[in-house]
C-alpha cells in the first residue's frame, strides 16, 4: 500500500510540474505566423542587467535573492507592427549621458516609424529578429530571440548606455482603443 502511496504522490508531482510548465506557452505555428505577420507584441517579465554595480547593489538589499533578474509585473512591452514599433521597458544600468530634468527619458520609451527588421530562423525553429530604428538617436539594435513556444528573449544595444537583457514571451498585439476625453 505504500508503495501505491508514493507512485501516487510521484505522478501527483510530475502532473502538477507539467501543468505549470505548460502555462504561457503557444503553438509553434501561431509563432510562425506572428513573426511572418510582424504583428506581434513582447510582455518583458525579468530584466536582466549586465552591470555589476546594479548587481551588487540587489544582492545586497536584506531578503534579496542572489540573482540577477528583476521581476517586472508585465506592464512592459514591445508592440511590432508593420508600420509602427512602440517600446516601453526599464532600464537598470549605467547611463553615459543620463538626463535630468525628465527622468522617463532614462529607460525605453519611443516608438519609431523608420525602422528595418531582418528576420532569420535557424534548424531548431527559434525566430531571429534583428531590429534597427533609424529614427531614435540612443538604441542602436534590439535583437529578439523568439523560441517556438513563444517564449522570448530580448538584447537592447544602445549608444548612451551598457546593454540590458529581458525575458519575456510573444502573442498577438491586442487592439488599442482610445480613451474618450471629457
Amino acid at each position: 500500500m505504500k508503495k501505491y502511496i508514493s507512485l501516487l504522490m510521484i505522478f501527483g508531482f510530475l502532473f502538477f510540474f507539467q501543468s505549470c510548465a505548460s502555462q504561457g506557452s503557444l503553438d509553434p505555428k501561431t509563432v510562425d505566423n506572428l513573426v511572418n505577420s510582424q504583428e506581434f507584441t513582447f510582455y518583458a517579465q525579468r530584466a536582466n542587467p549586465t552591470n555589476y554595480d546594479v548587481i551588487n547593489i540587489m544582492n545586497s538589499m536584506p531578503n534579496a535573492t542572489a540573482t540577477r533578474m528583476l521581476n517586472l509585473n508585465g506592464d512592459y512591452t514591445i508592440d511590432v507592427s508593420k508600420n509602427n514599433l512602440d517600446v516601453v521597458l526599464p532600464y537598470f544600468g549605467r547611463l553615459f549621458n543620463p538626463t535630468y530634468g525628465n527622468t522617463g527619458d532614462n529607460s525605453y520609451r519611443f516608438t519609431s516609424k523608420d525602422f528595418t527588421i531582418n528576420k532569420s530562423q535557424n534548424k531548431k525553429g527559434t525566430w531571429t529578429l534583428k531590429i534597427k530604428p533609424n529614427d531614435v538617436k540612443n538604441v542602436d539594435e534590439m535583437n529578439i530571440e523568439i523560441y517556438k513556444n513563444g517564449k522570448a528573449f530580448v538584447s537592447m544595444r544602445s549608444n548612451d548606455r551598457q546593454p540590458i537583457t529581458y525575458d519575456g514571451y510573444v502573442s498577438k498585439s491586442e487592439v488599442k482603443q482610445e480613451k474618450e476625453k471629457p
